[in-house]
């Protein structure tokens, strides 16, 4: 629970944290949400989105926010253990018998991969195809975390011009109603606010957590295609567990030759 929904912890605990103390120490909601200042970053942010990665990239980033939020997760321990099941069925009665079997698979990568062993793929084709599933993951996974990258790097720049805008404001209006030059001001450095705000507590963590999803897929892969060269090989049930739980992080082997 706590890993599924430590992005909305985080985004949570930084809007507290920082509009929070900007709210105990006396300042206004209509201060900080002005609308000049929010246009400017967001809409100047879209607007080099768009024009960098194209409108159809841009009106994919509500579904890669979703997935960075709510990520696929992957229950290795059940695969593996699907894999030595399988194994173990193959030596009993042969490669074909495991086809009945496939639908234990949560993800399709597996599946495919068995399915290219039953059919007859020899070895060096079996890893060239995962290696090209296994790049175009990489390339598009990589698309998309380099739009919030970006993004993060816009919106700073945005809120500069943001406040560049309310200082040329201010110095345009000088001598002029005193209410009105402190709002210009205001504007500026709320603009700035917005640029760094939006930059370090939504886009950059987000291209961020898409990193880490691509990074759990890619180990997901990899120990799919040990184990699907370790049962087109032939390899004891016993030998194929312990090549794959060697792949895993140190605390869950030791967890499980505790186990």
């Amino acid at each position: 629970m706590i890993k599924k929904f430590g992005t909305l912890i985080g985004l949570f605990i930084g809007i507290f944290s920082i509009f929070g103390s900007f709210f105990i120490e006396g300042g206004s909601f209509h201060a900080l949400f002005l609308f000049t200042s929010i246009l400017i970053v967001f809409g100047g942010t879209f607007a080099a989105t768009i024009m960098g990665f194209g409108l159809d990239k841009f009106l994919q980033i509500p579904q890669l926010i979703k997935m960075a939020y709510f990520p696929k997760s992957y229950n290795i321990e059940k695969m593996i253990n699907t894999f030595v099941e399988l194994s173990v069925k193959a030596r009993k009665e042969g490669l074909l018998a495991i086809e009945k079997d496939l639908v234990k698979f949560d993800d399709l990568f597996p599946k495919k991969m068995v399915k290219y062993v039953l059919d007859g793929t020899d070895s060096d084709s079996l890893q060239l195809l995962a290696q090209l599933e296994m790049r175009a993951m990489q390339e598009r996974h990589y698309s998309n975390m380099s739009i919030f990258s970006k993004m993060g790097g816009y919106a700073p720049t945005m809120g500069i011009i943001g406040t560049v805008m309310g200082l040329i404001m201010t110095l345009a209006n000088a001598g002029q109603d005193p209410n009105h030059l402190i709002k210009n001001i205001a504007t500026a450095f709320i603009a700035t606010l917005w640029g760094v705000f939006s930059a370090n507590i939504i886009w950059l963590p987000i291209s961020d957590r898409l990193k880490r999803c691509h990074l759990e897929e890619k180990n997901m892969m990899e120990i799919s295609l040990e184990a699907v060269l370790t049962l087109q090989a032939g390899e004891i049930p016993s030998i194929m567990k312990a090549r794959l739980i060697g792949m895993l992080p140190q605390k869950v082997q030791q967890e499980k030759l505790a186990a």
